[in-house]
C-alpha cells in the first residue's frame, strides 16, 4: 500500500478536504507570486479535532506541497504525521496562537510580498485612499513587530491584535489573514495585498492623492462590512474558490495528490 493510501486510510474524510484545500492555497500563493522560498506558512485547522492543525513543512517550495505532504501538528508542537522536513518553529507559534485562541478560525495564511512589507513598515499603516483600501481597513488589525516569532507569549498577543478581524498587518513584517475556511482566507490576503500594491503605486508616482471625507470612509466601510457578511451578495471565497480550483485543475495539477 502506497503511503498516500495509508494516509487516506488513517484520517476522516473531513480532514483530507481539508488537506486538499489547504495544498490547493499553497500553490495558489505560489501562482499570484506570494511566496517567499520556505520563509512563510499557511495553516489549516483539522475539522474533526479542534486542538490539531495541518502546516507546511519546512523544506518544500509552495509550489511542491500536496495534500498527503502537509504535517498535522497539535497545539503544543507535537508532529501527529512527521515529515522529514519538520515544521517552522516561527510559523508554529503564528499560527498556533490563533489556531488556540480563535475556535471559529479555520485558516491562516501568512506572507512576506513586497507589497505587503512595504506597507507594513509605514508608520500610517494602509491609507485609506481607494476604494480597495477602505474594502481591507474594515476587517483590518495591527500587531506591532517583536522580532522573529519563537517566543510563546507573543500568541496572546497576536490574537488580542487580530481581534475580529480577518486581516492582521504584522508591522516591518508581512500579512496576515484568517478565515473561516480556507477560501475565505485566502481571498482576504489576495485583497489586502492587492490594496497594498495599489497604495504603493499612487506613492511612486509621486502625485497629490485626491482624499476621501470621513463620512465617505464610514460609509464604504459599512457597506463593505455587510456585502462580505452571510447577508451580503460577495460572502468572501464562496464565488471565487470554484473557479480558482478549476484554474488549478487546468494549469497547475497535482496539488490533491
Amino acid at each position: 500500500m502506497g503511503n498516500l493510501q495509508r494516509l487516506r486510510n488513517d484520517i476522516s474524510e473531513a480532514e483530507w478536504r481539508m488537506r486538499v484545500d489547504l495544498a490547493a492555497c499553497f500553490r495558489l500563493v505560489d501562482l499570484h507570486g506570494w511566496s517567499d522560498l520556505l520563509g512563510t506558512h499557511l495553516s489549516a485547522r483539522v475539522p474533526d479535532a479542534q486542538d490539531q492543525f495541518l502546516i507546511n513543512p519546512f523544506g518544500m517550495l509552495f509550489e511542491e506541497i500536496t495534500a498527503s505532504s502537509l504535517v498535522k501538528v497539535t497545539e503544543d508542537g507535537t508532529e501527529l504525521t512527521p515529515s522529514e522536513y519538520g515544521i517552522n518553529p516561527a510559523g508554529f507559534v503564528i499560527h498556533g496562537g490563533v489556531h488556540m485562541a480563535k475556535p471559529e478560525i479555520a485558516c491562516v495564511v501568512h506572507t512576506h510580498t513586497q507589497a505587503g512589507v512595504g506597507v507594513a513598515t509605514q508608520e500610517d499603516g494602509l491609507l485609506p485612499l481607494t476604494q480597495q483600501a477602505l474594502a481591507v481597513l474594515a476587517h483590518t488589525g495591527y500587531h506591532d513587530y517583536e522580532g522573529i516569532a519563537f517566543d510563546l507569549s507573543e500568541r496572546e498577543r497576536l490574537a488580542r491584535d487580530l481581534g475580529d478581524n480577518n486581516v492582521l498587518f504584522l508591522r516591518n513584517h508581512g500579512l496576515l489573514t484568517v478565515g473561516r475556511t480556507v477560501a475565505e482566507a485566502f481571498m482576504w490576503m489576495y485583497r489586502a495585498e492587492r490594496a497594498c500594491r495599489f497604495q504603493l503605486a499612487f506613492q511612486q508616482a509621486g502625485a497629490k492623492p485626491k482624499l476621501l471625507s470621513d463620512d465617505m470612509q464610514r460609509l464604504t466601510m459599512e457597506r463593505n462590512r455587510h456585502a462580505n457578511s452571510p447577508q451580503g451578495y460577495r460572502p468572501i471565497g464562496q464565488k471565487e474558490w470554484p473557479a480558482l480550483i478549476r484554474k488549478l485543475d487546468r494549469d497547475r495539477p497535482g496539488y490533491a495528490d
